[in-house]
């Protein structure tokens, strides 16, 4: 558990680098452009390269020891945000802003490539708890996960918004060059014990192995329904992607949005803190469901009227849920799928639910744009749904929230009554733990 506490803490100020640059892009683009579909486009693209690279992360976790895995993804990601340092000077700010340039989208699309290879160490830190923290102490292993993520998102929501508030772009991308060079360099001094790899011989010769995975993930009764449905559940959420900031920044001035951010985002902490230490109980399936289950009901609800002070209660609730429901699919896919496969099953799922969010966010932003936004502002719009959502200049991205919650409340019980959820909690009760290298020294 020692050395797993550092691993997590190390893996924790790159997750802090990563979000702070790419909430301050978020947060820059749609202040200097006022598009929707801008940022839509963005979010879309990042969850677009996440499933791209998934499957080819896996591997490379399976292949590898963890450590070199990590030093590897944080090489690239300096190397990454340096050269989006290049650009910014290359290009002047009129150029930079052109969001159909060539100049914006290379700043972007770096800075986006990044934070995409950061993300191959959070695959590996799901192998590290397997590796390194005992079966019956694994989910509070996974609270702790949520607990720092949480604190990343704290420290990098607020000081995005007053980043790109007070000191600008050009700045806020220094900080996160020195931050991930920072953490590289206290990297190399980290120790994840592991003298042994679990080599699958299938692995030989591959960059990506989605029938290793498939296999693996057939072959557990019911996981395959799982998979689906957090697909299903992630297209749902790129609505979320594509329109909580901006509606956000509807709300609040950047620099109080991002503090909204911050402080909403206890929430997560508190979530993480509670499954740490109190655990998910015998049947983190159920628990998981549960969570979504109160996700979507509270979706239909924190933009039901343009009050800040109701998005933020909002915000604050489904932090808390968050780390829950990741903890309880980590926890299960941990039991659940041997170790020499977890890299893959882990990246496998990774791309199938990252694939999702930007067909929806793609979809979404020009609907809302140019649809659903404009015929909430009109009389027809606000005599048909008023009732429902009130008025306000954000009505249009209200109604889109409703929408998609409903249908992931229903899509929730659905999943709740099928036979693949009562197969995959007995297989979960049934499974060992799995086998793993033993892990002795440095």
């Amino acid at each position: 558990m020692r050395e797993f506490r550092r691993v997590l803490v190390n893996t924790g100020l790159a997750n802090i680098t990563t979000s702070y640059l790419w909430f301050a892009l978020t947060f820059w683009v749609y202040l200097e452009t006022r598009s929707v579909l801008a940022t839509s486009i963005i979010g879309g693209g990042y969850m677009l390269l996440l499933a791209v690279c998934g499957l080819a992360f896996g591997v490379i976790v399976d292949r590898h020891h963890k450590k070199a895995v990590m030093v590897a993804s944080a090489v690239v990601t300096l190397a990454a945000y340096l050269l989006a340092g290049v650009v910014y000077l290359l290009f002047d700010r009129r150029s930079l802003l052109d969001w159909g340039g060539p100049a914006f989208w290379l700043f972007a699309v770096t800075i986006l490539i990044g934070g995409v290879v950061e993300s191959l160490r959070n695959i590996a830190l799901s192998t590290t708890v397997t590796l390194l923290v005992p079966d019956a102490e694994r989910d509070r292993a996974n609270g702790l996960v949520g607990t720092v993520m949480g604190l990343s998102f704290l420290v990098t929501s607020v000081f995005s918004g007053l980043s790109i508030g007070h000191l600008g772009m050009g700045w806020t991308l220094v900080l996160a060059i020195a931050l991930t060079a920072l953490a590289l360099v206290d990297l190399l001094f980290v120790a994840i014990p592991e003298d042994a790899l679990a080599h699958d011989p299938a692995l030989a010769g591959k960059v990506i192995d989605v029938s290793g995975a498939m296999r693996v993930i057939r072959s557990v009764p019911g996981l395959l329904a799982l998979v689906l449905f957090t697909t299903f559940n992630n297209l749902i959420g790129g609505v979320f992607v594509a329109l909580m900031d901006p509606y956000g920044l509807t709300l609040f001035s950047v620099s109080m949005w991002g503090i909204v951010l911050g402080v909403t985002s206890l929430g997560f902490i508190l979530g993480g803190l509670v499954v740490a230490r109190r655990g998910l109980g015998a049947r983190p399936l159920r628990t998981l469901m549960l969570a979504n289950l109160a996700v979507a009901l509270l979706g239909m609800g924190f933009a039901a009227r343009e009050w800040a002070w109701l998005y933020a209660l909002g915000i604050f609730v489904f932090m808390c849920i968050s780390p829950v429901a990741e903890a309880a699919e980590q926890t299960l896919l941990q039991r659940v799928v041997p170790y020499s496969h977890q890299g893959r099953v882990f990246g496998f799922a990774q791309s199938l639910e990252a694939a999702a969010s930007p067909v929806t966010a793609f979809v979404i932003g020009p609907i809302a744009q140019f649809g659903i936004i404009p015929w909430m502002r009109s009389p027809e719009g606000r005599d048909a749904l008023g009732w429902l959502v009130g008025e306000g200049q954000a009505r249009g991205m209200a109604v889109v929230f409703m929408g998609a919650s409903l249908i992931m409340l229903v899509a929730t019980v659905l999943a709740m009554l099928s036979r693949p959820y009562r197969l995959l909690g007995e297989a979960y009760a049934a499974a060992p733990p799995p086998t793993r290298p033993v892990s002795e020294g440095v």
